[in-house]
């Protein structure tokens, strides 16, 4: 095991009323389904994933010039070149990430370096994005306490 990625800590930082209710929301929903919270399989392990491995597509996408599926990188010279497992120790339990890599073997990820295996603080992280994303597609909507996105986060990790 290698480095230790430490986030930094916002003393003090409060959640708005807004996406704490999202979030119990989001938990009670998982509860409900018998979904854990934490552990291997749990909520916050499958939005970690979810995150972490959007997160390493965007610098895929940043480190080639162009994103995915995208004409402008046809026949440029170095490409995508799949995919390969990873698994990271969080405070939520193993992760299984898929990590995007390129065919030069030039990408070198920042938010999960190559040989690290430990992450943590990426919780906070992970949680407050969710909510973030919730409540915008909810203000997008007009107020309407439906929400798609909860749903299908909560149907996909239950089907896992």
């Amino acid at each position: 095991m290698t480095d230790v990625t430490n986030m930094p800590e916002q003393v003090g930082a409060e959640l708005p009323a807004a996406d704490e209710q999202l979030l119990r929301e989001l938990t009670e929903r998982a509860r409900t389904g018998g979904l854990q919270l934490t552990g291997e399989g749990g909520l916050l392990g499958k939005l970690t994933k979810m995150v972490v491995e959007g997160a390493l597509e965007g610098e895929l996408d940043d480190h080639l010039g162009y994103s995915r599926n995208d004409p402008a990188g046809r026949n440029g010279g170095n490409s995508r070149n799949g995919h390969r497992a990873k698994t990271v120790l969080t405070e939520a339990g193993p992760v299984e990430l898929s990590v995007p890599r390129d065919r030069d073997s030039s990408f070198e990820p920042k938010i999960v370096a190559k040989r690290q295996r430990r992450l943590t603080g990426v919780e906070d992280l992970v949680i407050s994005l969710s909510a973030l994303v919730i409540l915008s597609f909810r203000v997008s909507r007009g107020g309407d306490l439906r929400c798609p996105v909860v749903d299908s986060v909560a149907d996909g990790t239950l089907a896992a």
